[in-house]
């Protein structure tokens, strides 16, 4: 193959801004492609899904959560993103826990008998004493895999349900709002995006999302769809292919 047509991909994971985790992924892929292989943070392929080589911001929740942003100047900045022990606000990990946790304390307070046997159908177990060994074992449950049976309660009304979803949209919006803060001046148009699993399965995080944000920032123009971080990679990809001759 002539040298000029070797293919380049562009992988883009959580994690992937670090060298050490970007030089695992690379070995491990060279296995199995050929050509090029740039391995990059999820935050960098959705904002190129999102603006481009423009200016703009993307909050992602899906598993985790991130914001990042770059402005017309080229300077980026991030807000949360630092793992679920200690971060990760309002993503799929967060919103599963936030429920467990209020699941919890509503049986202390006789309340929420129906939720405490939902979580044991998904995690499993058979009695509360097992779903709370698993809810603090090491490694910790899948905690993101509650989010669809958190999405459906919310949707038949449930209080539990739809108050920590409504907490995860807040703690989005907190995160997009710092990205602002640090990359923008005020009563300067802001194109945010929104991206993940949690964006495009649940509604109301979306609407606390998109309304907290903008009581702050009035200016800001929020998209409505939410972006795929995929369709970034491949336009990342393109981009550095070298021309055929």
């Amino acid at each position: 193959m002539d040298a000029s047509q070797i293919s380049r991909t562009c992988i883009g994971i959580a994690g992937g801004a670090r060298a050490e985790t970007a030089g695992v992924v690379r070995k491990i892929l060279s296995e199995l492609l050929s050509g090029e292989i740039e391995v990059v943070g999820d935050m960098v392929i959705a904002i190129e899904a999102a603006v481009g080589n423009g200016a703009g911001v993307v909050v992602i929740a899906g598993t985790g959560s991130v914001a990042y942003g770059r402005n017309a100047a080229g300077q980026t900045a991030r807000a949360g993103g630092w793992g679920f022990a200690i971060s990760d606000e309002g993503s799929a990990h967060w919103i599963g826990r936030a429920v467990v946790a209020a699941v919890l304390r509503a049986h202390d307070e006789d309340r929420g008998a129906g939720w405490l046997e939902d979580i044991m159908k998904a995690w499993r177990v058979n009695t509360r004493e097992q779903m709370i060994l698993v809810a603090n074992g090491s490694p910790p449950p899948d905690f993101a895999g509650l989010l669809p049976t958190v999405i459906s309660a919310a949707d038949s009304k449930d209080a539990i349900a739809q108050d920590v979803l409504a907490q995860a949209g807040a703690e989005l919006a907190s995160l997009g709002g710092i990205v602002i803060g640090r990359l923008f001046k005020g009563g300067q148009p802001v194109p945010v995006a929104m991206s993940g699993g949690v964006f495009r399965n649940a509604a109301p995080v979306r609407r606390v999302f998109y309304n907290n944000l903008r009581l702050k920032y009035p200016d800001v123009a929020v998209s409505d769809g939410v972006v795929d971080p995929v369709q970034g990679a491949l336009e990342l990809a393109r981009k550095g292919m070298r021309p055929a001759h």
